[in-house]
């Protein structure tokens, strides 16, 4: 047989002060419960509560590869116009432009990854020397 699921029909009346009303306010917002209802009645069960934690370094890398992302749209589009030219000329036998369109990717391409790629490096190495200093 099927449990008979009951209604919550009781009531539990606090008062709170507005600080303490936003403290915790504060608190739920940091658990993956998504009404102040549930939240506190895991606390009053003694429930379990999942609070996510934020690492720092983290957010900092995940601005960091947002603006790399920022910065790689539009390497990618100065490269698709350069292989439409490219692909616009293939009958064309003028080694001149050949020449001239390969190094204007070559000069627009190259300092951007230069750049992307050594920002990496530095990323990896910070998060290499906290993985170094957590195990010690």
């Amino acid at each position: 047989m099927e449990e008979k699921a009951e209604n919550r029909c009781r009531w539990l009346n606090i008062r709170l002060k507005p600080e303490e009303y936003k403290i915790l306010e504060a608190r739920l917002g940091k658990t993956t419960f998504q009404t102040m209802s549930e939240y506190h009645r895991a606390l009053l069960m003694g429930k379990p509560v999942t609070v996510l934690t934020r690492d720092q370094s983290m957010d900092e890398l995940l601005q960091e590869l947002v603006l790399l992302r920022k910065e790689l749209n539009p390497i990618g589009n100065n490269l698709n116009q350069a292989v439409r030219n490219i692909n616009a000329a293939h009958g064309f036998p003028d080694h001149r432009l050949w020449s001239s369109l390969l190094e204007i990717i070559h000069g627009k391409l190259e300092p951007a990854m230069n750049e992307i790629r050594d920002r990496m490096k530095n990323y990896a190495d910070l998060w290499l020397q906290k993985l170094k200093a957590e195990k010690a």
